[in-house]
């Protein structure tokens, strides 16, 4: 799993869109497992096998824990702040930058909207998020194939955003390690699309269960594409009974209103909960 792979291994960096200074993530935490020094493996034993899978296991915990730790103090900061986060995860190409920066255009003037773009290289998506309105800062993760809660305390504080703002984390493409990785947010969304097949709640459940929000995108290619909706529906809710489903077109705005409307209810201006 992603505690103990070690992705990661290069560290962050964290850049304010427009800027050209960059904040090194020296990842003074145990993100991956990196400091083995905190197991120096002194004492001897029998069985190394299972002693291996033993440290494993206990070293994983111990990151996930402290990234949890860091992950409460995040909320806690933005809610001391009246600030809306939700946590954008997909696979690569989804659509997730399209439909933030149609969001930004959209709702422009209505509530400040900053952005934390994560990739592994590049400022090419903070640099669009930044032309399309809003303030946007980029951690590129290197080898890292996630955000954690870490990166994300950091790159609030290069960004500060004002309170009341809708803060969106565009997590790395990735619909694995992101799921393992509380940043603080209010909530989850799952950004899939029509091209990628109707099945990618059962390919990657913890990923759908830890979700709030499943947006079924491009849906302006559905007829030119084999992809059933139903079925897609129904297997997310299999996995998480509660979800809500919304299908959209972030290119043509078909049903983005129901996106605002589903973020609005959850910052507490609803248009129609």
């Amino acid at each position: 799993m992603c505690a103990t792979c070690g992705c990661g291994e290069d560290g962050a960096v964290i850049t304010l869109a427009g800027l050209h200074h960059d904040e090194h993530d020296d990842h003074g935490h145990d993100h991956d497992g990196h400091r083995h020094a905190d197991h120096p493996h002194e004492h001897e034993h029998e069985h190394p096998h299972e002693h291996t899978h033993t440290t494993t296991v206990t070293l994983e915990q111990k990151v996930l824990a402290k990234n949890d730790l860091i992950a409460d103090e995040n909320r806690r900061w933005l809610a001391e702040r009246d600030i809306l986060a939700l946590n954008m995860t997909s696979s690569p190409g989804a659509g997730k930058t399209t439909l933030l920066e149609r969001t930004i255009r959209d709702l422009a003037g209505q509530r400040p909207i900053v952005v934390i773009e994560g990739d592994q290289e590049t400022l090419l998506d903070a640099n669009r998020i930044r032309d399309a309105g809003a303030r946007a800062v980029q951690i590129n993760t290197g080898a890292g194939c996630h955000l954690d809660a870490e990166m994300v305390r950091r790159a609030l504080e290069t960004l500060d955003p004002e309170p009341g703002s809708l803060l969106f984390i565009e997590n790395v493409g990735n619909l694995v390690c992101p799921a393992m990785f509380d940043l603080g947010e209010h909530s989850k969304v799952v950004v899939i699309s029509v091209t990628e097949g109707a099945d990618k709640p059962l390919k990657y459940p913890h990923m759908f269960a830890a979700a709030g929000l499943v947006v079924v995108n491009k849906t302006d290619l559905l007829p030119y594409v084999d992809f059933d909706l139903g079925a897609c529906t129904a297997w997310a809710r299999s996995i998480n009974a509660d979800v809500t489903i919304l299908p959209l077109s972030a290119s043509t705005g078909d049903g983005v209103s129901d996106w605002y409307d589903w973020f609005g209810c959850l910052a507490g201006q609803p248009r129609s909960c």
